[in-house]
């Protein structure tokens, strides 16, 4: 055998073919390859330049009037109507990645079929084309939702972007979309760190038991199917018991299969189906929730008899669903405002308990309500310089180093590390369960095993599952044994567990460490000019410091500092003796050599910014931070500097800006827009997505600084854009209906 053939046969083992999974290889399944559809719409694959038909359905003389075999290699305008026309006529420069609105006609039978759908392109180059009989057809025969409400959009929009959290933004989401959608159960299914799915709003018929609160697990939905809900955002299933339509010929010209990723008619797999059925589902329709590029959950929607969704209803939940995601990611970031406040206040009391105590870490402990409240933590340790201080509910202090020594060899992520379950991931841990079940712990210095840890007692849960997700599997057949084919509610006492940390206890977690860090900085910059035979202890703190450091005496005189500042570029050619000469290192040197003037000779400390000169067309941003040491009586020690990088302020600033000129023209826009009551309404629609926009941009960049802020900004102009494009498109699909 050669090694071409080995490795195709490789993968063809790693990745089976769309309908051939079994439940142990489902995860890799190749769905986007079905090379079906559903039939409630025809598929046509088109050769871009000549408007030739080179795929069709199997269904097609049911909307179009001529068989497949007989349509391969037509020209598409030999159906009639304006289809062939309408694409003749795209504009060159529009973007076909995805998907464009169509509203058209063909001729069948002699007579006009009005036909809504959508056309994209393809990997290999050529139009795919996916249409359905317009909303209300006769010949249709699915039950199907009723016509866009404009004013019931809006009304929408308003709603979501007054929620204040996640728990109302999610009943507002299931109420609105069932009512504009009629499905039986509408469902927002919200996805932990690893996966798994709990139901967190329900909105249902009487008649139905509830699911809220049920969780399922991660292997319910395998990884591909997770992608491709991220790339075709709405989904539906109008009948679980149809019967695929083949594509023909399922080969393309070139020899490959048709990539079906985004068409909205692609087959389901099998396994999926079957899974449905053990529900007792119907129809189904899933509309994505992503933040930051990943997916954040879902709205799912249940129906017990076959439904239909047409084009102007799913454009509707698409354009909502990036509605929805900007309110996410503005209730999840605002806390970064309110966690600046708390560590603003926490700052202040540990400079004072260093002035009055001579000890920081007094500040932390003295009142054990001021360090465990706003995580809602049970116990606390702090491990610095050998020592352990605890406050709460803590282990025995052999237990806690042995915990030090596992934290510190843990993967952190961003900054902090977080475990709802120590017991679990070390089972040596056991004895520890009552008081340090869950784990939260910053790391304070990048050298030495100083940490801040908060813990949690042992909360016992009872999660409620849709049926067991152990239950044994007695074969490996998807047709006839489904995931679970139970799914009875069926609960389970988990023992060992701490309720999980939120991410506003992490992002406050983060920003206390960053606090601690910066005050155990100063602190240690300080011992340097109290205590010269100690430098080489404190040397270690100061010198491995992100932010560079400078220290001079009490006339200026530069005694140290740091390799961060070293290697600030610009920095080592020039030759520095005094704090005046830190002035040749900045664009406007005169300013900074004025503002180091009166700290030397006012002693005023300055908080200020400086731009630094380097080699490349554009200077540094910096903080500067400079104060005098106070020493006995009117005498002083000497001076600090602490620089740090302003590049990512700097670019949230620009981000905002932007973004705010955007939303600026975009408002002068709709305000030239009047007239007539179809634009009043239209107006209603757009000046709804712009408000929901400037209330997501505010609180989000009202929050503490950091790189997260203008990237998220970015992401919010992106989806206030795509949400307009999206409302455009479908305001288009309206005229055209």
């Amino acid at each position: 055998m050669q090694d071409g053939d080995q490795t195709g046969m490789n993968e063809a083992l790693a990745s089976p073919p769309f309908g051939e999974a079994t439940l142990s290889n489902c995860e890799r399944e190749l769905i986007h390859l079905a090379g079906s559809i559903q039939p409630h719409g025809v598929l046509l694959t088109i050769a871009a330049d000549a408007l030739t038909i080179v795929q069709a359905s199997a269904n097609a003389v049911a909307f179009v009037g001529v068989d497949a075999e007989s349509l391969i290699g037509r020209d598409l305008a030999s159906l009639g109507g304006d289809l062939a026309g309408q694409l003749r006529d795209l504009d060159p420069g529009v973007d076909l990645a995805e998907p464009l609105p169509l509203a058209c006609t063909v001729a069948r039978d002699g007579a006009t079929v009005a036909l809504d759908g959508t056309v994209h392109r393809h990997a290999s180059g050529g139009l795919i084309v996916e249409l359905e009989l317009r909303d209300g057809d006769p010949l249709s025969r699915y039950e199907s939702t009723g016509s866009v409400d404009h004013a019931d959009m809006a009304a929408a929009v308003k709603k979501f972007s007054s929620a204040p959290t996640i728990a109302s933004l999610s009943e507002a989401v299931v109420a609105c979309v069932r009512e504009q959608t009629g499905y039986d159960r509408v469902m927002v299914y919200k996805f932990d760190p690893d996966g798994h799915g709990e139901i967190i709003a329900e909105a249902r018929k009487d008649d139905l038991e509830s699911l809220l609160g049920h969780h399922y697990p991660a292997t319910d939905i395998p990884q591909r199917a997770r992608e491709l809900y991220i790339r075709n955002r709405v989904r539906v299933l109008v009948d679980v018991h149809y019967q695929p339509v083949a594509i023909s010929p399922r080969l393309l010209p070139d020899g490959s299969e048709l990539d079906m990723s985004l068409c909205h008619l692609r087959s389901m797999s099998p396994l999926h189906l079957q899974y449905l059925k053990n529900m007792g589902v119907t129809g189904t329709l899933v509309v994505s929730l992503v933040r930051e590029g990943k997916l954040w959950g879902l709205i799912a929607c249940h129906h017990y008899a076959p439904r239909d969704v047409p084009y102007g209803t799913r454009a509707v939940l698409e354009l909502l669903a990036e509605v929805i995601s900007t309110r996410i990611a503005a209730i999840e970031n605002y806390v970064q405002s309110q966690v600046e406040v708390l560590v603003k206040r926490l700052e202040l009391r540990m400079i004072e308990a260093t002035s009055t105590d001579g000890d920081w870490r007094n500040a932390l402990f003295r009142n054990a309500r001021t360090l465990l409240t706003p995580v809602d933590a049970t116990g606390a340790a702090l491990f610095h310089d050998g020592e352990v201080m605890t406050a709460g509910d803590v282990p025995s202090t052999p237990d806690l180093r042995a915990l030090l020594a596992w934290v510190s060899v843990q993967p952190v992520d961003g900054g902090v590390y977080t475990c709802s379950s120590v017991v679990r991931r070390n089972p040596g841990f056991a004895s520890m369960a009552a008081t340090a079940s869950g784990v939260m712990a910053v790391p304070l210095s990048p050298s030495r095993p100083d940490w801040l840890m908060w813990f949690r007692k042992e909360q016992p849960c009872e999660y409620t599952w849709a049926g067991d997700p152990a239950k044994p599997l007695l074969n490996d057949d998807p047709l006839t044994l489904s995931p679970r084919r139970s799914f009875v509610a069926w609960s389970e006492i988990v023992r060992g567990t701490a309720a999980p940390w939120t991410r506003a206890e992490t992002v406050l977690a983060k920003a206390i460490g960053q606090t601690l860090i910066d005050i155990i900085l100063q602190i240690q910059a300080v011992r340097l000019l109290i205590a010269q035979h100690q430098l080489n202890l404190v040397r270690s703190q100061v010198g491995n410091s992100k932010d560079p450091v400078v220290i001079a005496d009490p006339e200026g005189r530069i005694l140290y500092s740091n390799e961060t500042f070293q290697r600030l570029p610009g920095s080592p050619g020039v030759h520095l003796e005094t704090l005046d000469d830190l002035g040749n290192l900045f664009l406007e040197p005169e300013e900074v050599r004025t503002m180091l003037g009166r700290l030397r000779r006012n002693r005023l400390p300055w908080r200020g910014e400086a731009a630094l000169v380097t080699a490349g067309c554009e200077s540094l941003p910096l903080g500067v931070r400079a104060d005098v040491v106070p020493g006995s009586g009117d005498s002083i020690l000497g001076f600090i500097v602490i620089l740090s990088d302003l590049t990512a302020r700097k670019q949230t600033e620009s981000a905002r800006r932007h973004f705010e000129t955007t939303l600026l023209q975009a408002e002068r826009d709709l305000a030239m827009s009047s007239g007539s009551a179809q634009l009043r309404e239209s107006d209603e629609v757009m000046g709804a997505i712009l408000a929901n926009a400037n209330v997501a941009a505010m609180e989000i960049a009202d929050a503490a600084g950091g790189d997260e802020i203008a990237p998220l900004l970015e992401e919010l102009e992106a989806s206030t854009q795509r949400a307009a494009a999206l409302y455009r498109r479908l305001r288009f699909h309206t005229r055209k209906g």
